[in-house]
């Protein structure tokens, strides 16, 4: 792998710190798609790499099918950030970031849920993968 556990988990920690910038200016009851714009602006500004509203793609079969998955944001082809601004976070939003890590190969992904009072601890989880349990740890 080209990337290490360490380096993933220095990467999550300015993307975190990103979300609770976006959270403790604007607090939560907005639309995801207003955080969604002031993350990209927080990764900007730390010169992290990232794409957004990345298509996922799908191969079912050896056939690749078009459908319409978007990932919200894979940051420096390590992390899948998966942005919500909703009042419980549930078993599907686990599964579909698992998803989209495995579809794209990605070690990490990071739940982010800014309708939360405190974004740091009740508005984020992170999940790892096989992939991640490969990685070398320096």
């Amino acid at each position: 792998m080209r990337y290490s556990k360490k380096q993933i988990k220095e990467l999550e920690y300015i993307i975190v710190g990103a979300a609770i910038e976006v959270h403790r200016h604007l607090g939560p009851g907005l639309l995801e798609t207003v955080y969604h714009k002031c993350m990209l602006s927080e990764l900007v500004s730390k010169n992290i790499s990232f794409k957004s509203e990345l298509h996922v793609p799908l191969i079912y079969k050896n056939t690749n099918l078009e459908v319409n998955l978007r990932c919200d944001i894979l940051v420096e082809d390590m992390i899948v950030v998966e942005l919500k601004s909703t009042e419980l976070l549930t078993p599907i939003f686990d599964a579909q970031l698992l998803t989209y890590m495995k579809l794209l190969q990605s070690p990490k992904g990071i739940l982010l849920n800014f309708n939360c009072v405190n974004i740091a601890k009740e508005g984020r989880k992170s999940l790892v993968n096989e992939i991640y349990a490969q990685l070398r740890n320096e």
